[in-house]
């Protein structure tokens, strides 16, 4: 773990930004006055475990979903005279 005052991240934000994507560090603290303030550390793209079944239980779809027949909602004028 590394630590950087403000001044040193924000001049080093690239050099912060390469440690971590080339995994030679797992996260990052910038302080301010001596203090820790800001964990950085790197994006996960791949956690997707909150995408997929969210809404399970929320609703229900009818057994007919697919029975209704919407072609009568498509047909007449769009701009009728």
């Amino acid at each position: 773990m590394t630590i950087y005052n403000m001044y040193e991240a924000k001049t080093n934000l690239s050099k912060i930004s390469k440690l971590l994507e080339e995994k030679k560090e797992e996260m990052v603290i910038i302080s301010r006055n001596g203090k820790p303030v800001l964990k950085v550390t790197l994006f996960d793209n791949n956690d997707r475990s909150g995408l997929f079944g969210c809404a399970k239980g929320l609703f229900t779809i009818p057994d007919d979903f697919d029975d209704i027949d919407v072609s009568k909602d498509f047909e007449g004028e769009i701009f009728p005279k």
